[in-house]
């Protein structure tokens, strides 16, 4: 079903709920109080929350604290309280609103298909064993690449990163298997270049961040003099553990100790992923950019009206279909769409949506027009004794109750 088929029932939506407090809605209330919890649980020092419908807004609140520890988890002396109008740095939803939209942007001027094979727009992947990557699985998670290195390690720049890909064995058959990939996501991030023939960043700004009056959407952000950048974490522990914990998951055969320049302090204003941070300059396909809900709004808004918003062609309706109809793994092109990928227990069919690994997600029914955007600072509070972050899945599930079923998750 087109997104814009059912605008006829938005005044409906908004009679009912133009804003949380006139229609006394408890399960709006209900919102704010697993938030507050959460916040109380030391889930995240700060939050921002929207909801809506279609394109009103019916629920808007910023919590807690942006800036609130050291890297030594002190109270700083100047804390910054939370608004609405931070930047936070959006991690892996850089996913959907850089290198999705970016193809999405691609394929609606004809210059792309999602069937085409990698290798006709990288050379370096232009030989007979990459021959069924195409933009599609790469897209979905099914390129057998491997999912995660510390590029870092190998690469100072893109162009070496992109070299080492193509000399690495895959590990799966294309096709055959989901396998979240952030090597992929770079894989893309340099395809949008090659076919732009500007740089990533350029490229989005100039089709689709610039024309949809985007403020503070952008990459290596900074300290603004505003100071109203959202800290993440305290260098990179996570990270760190992922090359050093033999048993986390990943084969990663490098001698962890070769390479030294861990962050150790607070990072404001620079993208807490490592490959995006030290390979690529902070801008790439898989992690780097920075927004504010406002501007997450504008993005999402830009999915319905048949992807012309105000009058603003960003998509043709065949590029939104081509891309959020759901395959036989359970997910769109570059959306997840499977709900335990959205972490909620269930949504409506043909829901979308994408997380964040510094604590950021947002999820869109198209059908009804609902949808959330909740940003969080999760790795602001620090690791715990297993070096971890907090678990935000149960506080998004039962989000994602009340926001889509009008029902507390239980």
């Amino acid at each position: 079903m087109k997104f814009s088929s059912l605008l006829w029932l938005l005044p409906l939506f908004i009679l009912i709920g133009c804003s949380p407090r006139e229609a006394e809605d408890p399960s709006l209330e209900k919102l704010d109080e697993l938030v507050e919890e959460a916040l109380r649980d030391d889930q995240f020092t700060g939050a921002v929350l929207y909801v809506g419908v279609y394109d009103s807004l019916i629920h808007k609140k910023a919590y807690g604290f942006a800036d609130l520890y050291d890297e030594n988890l002190r109270v700083v002396e100047r804390q910054d309280s939370m608004t609405t109008g931070h930047i936070f740095d959006l991690a892996s939803l850089t996913k959907i609103f850089t290198t999705t939209y970016g193809l999405m942007a691609l394929y609606s001027d004809g210059l792309i298909d999602p069937e085409d094979p990698i290798g006709e727009y990288l050379e370096e992947f232009s030989e007979e064993k990459h021959q069924a990557i195409t933009i599609a699985k790469l897209l979905n998670h099914t390129s057998g690449l491997a999912q995660w290195f510390p590029t870092y390690y190998i690469a100072e720049n893109s162009r070496e990163r992109r070299a080492w890909s193509a000399d690495q064995p895959l590990i799966g058959v294309p096709g055959d298997q989901r396998r979240y990939s952030d090597l992929g996501f770079m894989l893309l991030g340099d395809l949008i270049e090659e076919v732009s023939g500007k740089e990533l960043n350029q490229y989005l700004y100039e089709r689709i961040y610039s024309p949809l009056g985007l403020n503070d959407t952008q990459f290596n952000v900074g300290q603004r003099v505003a100071d109203n950048v959202v800290s993440t974490s305290h260098g990179n522990p996570f990270e760190r553990k992922m090359v050093y914990d033999p048993d986390f998951g990943y084969e990663i055969d490098i001698d962890p100790d070769i390479w030294q320049e861990w962050r150790e302090y607070t990072l404001n204003g620079e993208v807490n992923d490592g490959n995006a941070f030290y390979t690529h300059g902070g801008v790439a396909g898989h992690a780097g950019l920075f927004s504010t809900a406002d501007d997450l709004l504008k993005l999402l808004m830009a999915l319905f009206e048949d992807g012309t918003p105000g009058g603003v062609e960003i998509f043709t309706p065949e590029a939104i279909a081509r891309f959020t109809t759901e395959d036989e793994h359970g997910n769109g092109l570059g959306w997840a769409m499977e709900p335990s990928a959205l972490h909620a227990v269930e949504l409506p069919a043909g829901s979308l949506g994408h997380t964040g690994f510094t604590g950021t997600n947002f999820v869109i029914d198209p059908e009804s027009g609902r949808w959330y955007i909740l940003l969080t600072n999760r790795q602001h509070v620090g690791v715990d004794s297993e070096g971890n972050y907090p678990n935000l899945r149960p506080l998004r599930e039962r989000i994602s109750g009340l926001v889509f079923y009008n029902s507390l998750s239980s």
